[in-house]
């Protein structure tokens, strides 16, 4: 058989049952799914001599996710990242939307969808094994208007590649946007920094950010600055430059743009490269942009599987999604959602190995 998955009780929250699904294909390759957040808990993929390690960082137990802070390895929503002030007009209604400290939305608020049970069942066909999972925003969760019924799939396929493929309608006009926010260390979850790892962003702009680490409106030429990877570099080569971006954000925290509009259609958006065990990780996305975040508050506190630490940029991560703050910028891709309409979204994550680069 090409394909399997298995479903395991995990536990229970509010009388709700919580699980951990295996996926697995031919190649040894095995990924974890539960439905507490969406979350993809592991991911196992072979280096240049066939050895398995897994690669994304996470939890042991269902307690760890539910107590985390850092939205490792979970769905983020309604609306990932940063909306400067909160207050959203829509359709000429303002709604004030839950915000931090700093004044500003992040992340879908207080309770967001990493900290949701999602509704779940897994499948196989002759193209991969899955999970689908549904979870439905009531109206006026975290100040967003309309119930919006969102579904994430993931499927894992004999290219080794997990699909992730996000639909969702609403009954009133919304907005959203929606991510996948694992944290990846290709030389395995627990090896520390991620600084010697090679990034590939074969995109020319990216998005300057103020001091709340929202963007400015500013669509900025990488060349000639830090945010360059147009060629392989290693993500540590230029992260402690004299830089007032990457001093502001500890380091990258920026959103690069791949397109101006949302289409269906897949884009590479980044190539990750690990030398020592000569992992790749290829990103192809139908997103506007990629968010890449380099772990820059992880500390030595976050206890993770196998009682590992996780500390200061042990790992990055790869955000498809819709520009930051897009509902006060005009000339971001839009995210609203309208009743009858269905957003849908896909990003391909392809594990693989190069002895070359």
């Amino acid at each position: 058989m090409k394909y399997k998955v298995t479903q395991n009780h995990w536990g229970e929250l509010n009388d709700q049952q919580i699980f951990l699904y295996e996926l697995s294909n031919n190649n040894g390759v095995k990924v974890h799914i539960t439905n507490f957040g969406a979350a993809i808990q592991s991911a196992f993929v072979p280096d240049s001599k066939g050895q398995l390690a897994d690669v994304v960082l996470g939890y042991d137990d269902l307690q760890g996710y539910i107590n985390d802070e850092f939205y490792i390895g979970t769905v983020v929503g309604r609306f990932a990242n940063r909306i400067a002030g909160g207050k959203v007009v829509i359709n000429g209604e303002t709604h004030q939307l839950t915000v931090k400290d700093g004044g500003f939305h992040h992340h879908g608020g207080k309770v967001g969808f990493n900290k949701k049970i999602w509704q779940s069942r897994s499948f196989t066909h002759e193209h991969g094994v899955g999970v689908i999972l549904e979870y439905l925003s009531p109206d006026g969760e975290e100040g967003f208007p309309g119930n919006l019924l969102t579904k994430v799939t993931y499927t894992l396929n004999e290219q080794n590649q997990l699909l992730v493929n996000f639909e969702a309608t609403t009954d009133k006009a919304t907005l959203i946007n929606l991510t996948q926010h694992a944290y990846f260390n290709l030389a395995g979850h627990n090896n520390g920094s991620i600084l010697n790892h090679k990034l590939l962003l074969p995109l020319k702009r990216y998005l300057p950010v103020n001091d709340m680490q929202v963007p400015t409106g500013m669509i900025t030429p990488v060349v000639g600055t830090p945010f360059d990877f147009t060629k392989f570099r290693p993500v540590g080569e230029r992260i402690e430059k004299d830089n007032p971006q990457l001093i502001l954000s500890r380091g990258y925290d920026h959103s690069w743009v791949i397109k101006k509009r949302h289409s269906s259609q897949l884009k590479l958006a980044a190539r990750l490269f690990e030398p020592a065990s000569k992992r790749v990780l290829n990103v192809f996305t139908s997103e506007p942009a990629i968010h890449i975040y380099t772990g820059n508050f992880l500390d030595d506190t976050i206890c993770g599987k196998a009682g590992s630490k996780y500390p200061f940029r042990s790992g990055i991560c790869l955000e498809t999604q819709h520009y930051p703050d897009a509902p006060n910028q005009s000339h971001f891709p839009s995210t609203l959602l309208k009743p009858g309409n269905t957003f849908k979204s896909s990003t391909v994550f392809e594990f693989g190995v190069s002895l070359s680069l």
